[in-house]
C-alpha cells in the first residue's frame, strides 16, 4: 500500500480548506467555481504522482534492458556475471543508477548473487525487471549458462518494450478519438442546455398551443437544468477516461488521469458557459 506523502496531506488540508470557505457562495455562480477549485487542488498532487510513477517505470525498464545487454557483451567475453556487474559501476542508467550501485556494493560485500539480486529486485519494484531477474538468479544458482539466459532476458525484455511501443502507436488514435468524442458531447449538451431548451420553454410560454395549456407548468428551472446537464458531463467524463485507460494501458487504475483530466475540463467548461450565457 503507497504511503501519501507530506505534499499530498498538504494539498488535502488546503483542499478541504477551500471546500469550506465554497460554503459562503452557496446559491451563487461562484459556488460551483470555489467547489472545483478545491477539488482540483487535492486531487492533482495524486495523478501527478501516478503519471510520474508510469514513466518512472518505463525508464527503469529501459535502463535495465542496456544493463542486461552491457551484461551479456561481458559474460560472453568469459567474465563472471557478479564480475560483470561490479564492472558496470562507472556507467550511467538513470533511475536504475543508484539501485545498480547498492547492488555492486553488496556484491563486492561478499553477500551472495542470489541474494543480492532479490534485494536488487524489491528495491525496483517492476514486475518485469523482477522476473528476469529471478531467472537470472535460478540459472547462476543451478550453474547453467548465464550468458545464454541473460541474452534470453535481455531479448525478452526488448520485445515487451517494443510490444508495448506499438500498443501505445496504435491506441493513442483511439485515444485521440475519444477525447474527441466526448468534447463533441460536451458541445452537444451546452447547444442543449443554453440554445434548445430555452426555445422549447419559449415556445412553451406562449400559453395555448392546439387546445392545450402548455404555459406556466413547462417551464423548467434554469438552475436546475444547469445542474443536472453538469453532473451528466461528469459522470460521462469519468467513465470515458476510465475506457480510455483500459484500451489505451490495458488498466483500468490508469484510467484516472483521462477521468481527471476530462471531469475537470468538463466542469471547467460549463461553468464558464453557464457564467456567459446562463440567465
Amino acid at each position: 500500500m503507497e504511503t501519501i506523502t507530506k505534499q499530498q496531506w498538504m494539498a488535502i488540508g488546503i483542499s478541504v480548506g477551500i471546500l469550506i470557505v465554497s460554503l459562503f457562495f452557496i446559491g451563487t455562480n461562484l459556488f460551483f467555481i470555489v467547489v472545483g477549485i478545491g477539488i482540483l487542488v487535492g486531487v492533482t498532487p495524486f495523478v501527478y504522482l501516478m503519471i510520474r510513477q508510469t514513466r518512472i517505470n518505463s525508464e527503469k525498464e529501459e535502463m535495465f534492458l542496456e544493463f542486461a545487454r552491457n551484461l551479456v557483451e561481458s559474460v560472453k567475453a568469459g567474465t563472471s556475471i557478479s564480475k560483470s556487474i561490479v564492472n558496470v559501476k562507472n556507467k550511467s542508467y538513470g533511475v536504475l543508477s543508484e539501485h545498480i550501485r547498492k547492488l555492486i556494493n553488496q556484491i563486492s560485500l561478499g553477500i551472495p548473487l542470489n541474494n543480492a539480486l532479490q534485494t536488487f529486485a524489491k528495491d525496483v519494484n517492476n514486475k518485469i525487471i523482477a522476473r528476469s531477474l529471478t531467472l537470472i538468479g535460478q540459472a547462476e544458482r543451478a550453474g547453467g549458462d548465464i550468458g545464454e539466459i541473460l541474452e534470453a532476458v535481455a531479448g525478452a525484455v526488448s520485445i515487451t518494450d517494443k510490444l508495448k511501443k506499438e500498443r501505445k502507436s496504435v491506441i493513442s488514435s483511439l485515444v485521440i478519438q475519444g477525447y474527441i468524442i466526448f468534447f463533441v458531447f460536451i458541445i452537444i449538451i451546452l447547444v442543449m442546455q443554453f440554445y434548445i431548451i430555452p426555445m422549447i420553454s419559449g415556445i412553451a410560454d406562449i400559453g395555448t398551443v392546439g387546445g392545450l395549456d402548455i404555459g406556466k407548468n413547462a417551464v423548467v428551472d434554469q438552475a436546475e437544468i444547469s445542474n443536472a446537464f453538469l453532473y451528466l458531463l461528469l459522470i460521462q467524463g469519468f467513465f470515458t477516461g476510465m475506457v480510455i485507460g483500459k484500451l489505451a494501458e490495458g488498466n483500468i487504475k490508469a484510467g484516472v488521469k483521462h477521468s481527471f483530466a476530462l471531469t475537470l475540463s468538463a466542469f471547467f467548461i460549463s461553468t464558464i458557459a453557464n457564467l456567459f450565457f446562463g440567465a
